[in-house]
């Protein structure tokens, strides 16, 4: 066992409620940080990380099909150059306003848990169906 194992074990009650006190006091101001948005959980960070390198992965791999049929036909190496910089600024542009709170559709993830009293979302209206085409051939008997 390591020193301060062993000094824990002869702690007076005084002193064992002064560390009880100061430990509940500390996950206290933790769990206020995180209400007040001051605290980032690892795990949500990470997340997020993620979804901004996938996003960047997703937009570099996509510009070689993107660029290739467009600079085939070019044979200055100059104008090749010029559109592979405004790509790739496109690109990047794009990646700085990434909020990765949303998906790729634009529609935003809620981040808040339900109320109590909510059953989640409403289903939407029963539709009609109905057949679509055109309808069915009947079978013809031979007489």
């Amino acid at each position: 066992m390591s020193e301060e194992a062993n000094d824990h074990q002869y702690l007076t009650y005084d002193e064992a409620r002064t560390r009880k006190v100061a430990a509940e006091a500390a996950i206290a101001e933790l769990e206020l940080a995180k209400v007040r948005n001051d605290l980032a959980l690892v795990g949500d960070v990470v997340k997020a990380w993620d979804d901004v390198l996938s996003a960047m992965k997703a937009k570099l791999l996509a510009l070689p099909t993107k660029m290739g049929p467009i600079l085939s036909v070019e044979t200055d190496a100059a104008i090749i150059q010029s559109k592979l910089d405004e790509q790739i600024r496109d690109c990047l542009n794009e990646l700085s306003n990434y909020d990765p709170i949303s998906d790729p559709t634009g529609a935003s993830i809620p981040v808040a848990e339900p109320e109590d009293g909510d059953d989640g979302p409403e289903t939407a209206a029963e539709t009609k169906r109905k057949p679509v085409g055109r309808p069915k051939k009947t079978a013809k008997f031979a007489k």
